[in-house]
């Protein structure tokens, strides 16, 4: 058995524990796929950032309100789960600590933040989690509007926080009570190329090579995702893993190096990590007709980190943008062919992981 054999069978052995560890509970089957995205900004940036998801998405503007304490834009797209992009008017960040690194201090405020999953009952959920020693950012569930929340603290692991939301009704509202009407200066632009790019198919956090099994153990135990499978790219001191829930649209996908190298020796994701430290590294979008679409969004002016990689006879088709300036985040688009139900191949993520580097 090889090195990475083993190590994955080990991973193997942990994820079936905490799968019996949930089942035991009462947590198996009682949290679902992903609601939405929450992704923070400076103020002077919530606009441009909500802009440029109109403009390279085929998320649309769905509700824009504010409170005393910040500014909100909700973005939709058929089938996908949303894009809450927020700034905060006061108060402090939980995740100020995470964000203090070399490319990512000059925007203290800014990162994905929070992946919010639907769940049957948010205040039995989190007192069992409470049990298995989870902490949250607030005592109970919030109540307000349309829905009841809770959010745990952001993980030393991945600088994500995991969010679970039970809706109060039919009426699917993120604002809360007492929230004014916003009109922020946004269009969609009137492009056909963006009715091809469709849900959102995956978030892609990177970690520490350390930090890989309890990220993904970590991620289970507060959802009902499970371990799928990983791709080893020695060359570039990479892995990248993907955790799956039957039935759902959404996957999460951890990479993270192999082993932890010095400066200079570590390959794209260590270095990634020293840069601007554990992250949601890039979003992924389903797009249709990816060859028309991606010349469409370079002659709109979107920069790409690499070429479109991969073809039909691999089954699967992409590329990644530049990151945004003002989320920090990479957008991917993602074309699949005759029933491919992959993420990449170990050539299209090795060009990919090797297009990152320059970030």
């Amino acid at each position: 058995m090889s090195d990475s054999e083993e190590r994955d069978h080990r991973l193997r052995e942990d994820v079936n524990r905490l799968i019996e560890e949930r089942r035991g509970l009462g947590l198996e089957g009682r949290v679902g796929d992903l609601v939405c995205a929450v992704i923070n900004t400076e103020p002077d940036r919530l606009e441009p950032a909500a802009q440029d998801l109109l403009a390279h998405t085929g998320h649309e503007l769905a509700d824009a309100f504010a409170t005393d304490d910040r500014r909100a834009v909700v973005l939709t797209a058929p089938d996908s789960a949303d894009l809450l992009l927020q700034c905060r008017l006061r108060g402090d960040s939980p995740f100020a600590a995470v964000n203090r690194h070399p490319k990512s201090a000059h925007l203290p405020n800014t990162r994905l933040e929070t992946l919010v999953f639907a769940c049957d009952d948010v205040a039995e959920i989190a007192r069992i989690q409470r049990g298995r020693g989870t902490r949250f950012l607030t005592d109970a569930p919030v109540t307000a509007g349309a829905w009841q929340f809770i959010q745990t603290t952001p993980s030393s692991r991945t600088g994500n926080s995991v969010g679970l939301i039970a809706w109060r009704g039919s009426e699917r509202r993120y604002r809360p009570d007492g929230a004014r009407d916003w009109n922020p200066s946004l269009s969609k632009p009137s492009r056909p190329h963006l009715a091809n790019i469709g849900l959102l198919d995956h978030i892609a956090t990177r970690v520490h090579a350390g930090d890989r099994d309890p990220a993904i153990l970590e991620f289970m135990g507060l959802t009902n995702y499970t371990f799928d499978f990983a791709i080893y790219v020695p060359d570039l001191n990479s892995i990248t893993n993907v955790a799956r829930l039957p039935g759902a649209r959404f996957a999460q996908v951890f990479t993270s190096g192999i082993r932890r190298d010095g400066a200079g020796e570590s390959g794209p994701t260590e270095e990634f990590i020293r840069n601007y430290g554990p992250r949601v590294h890039h979003m992924a979008f389903l797009t249709r007709d990816i060859a028309t679409t991606d010349r469409a969004l370079r002659a709109d002016g979107l920069g790409f980190l690499s070429d479109l990689v991969g073809d039909e006879a691999d089954g699967i088709r992409q590329s990644f943008s530049v990151p945004s300036p003002h989320t920090l985040l990479v957008n991917e688009y993602i074309e699949r062919y005759r029933g491919f139900d992959g993420f990449f191949t170990t050539h299209n993520v090795t060009k990919l992981t090797r297009a990152t580097a320059g970030q």
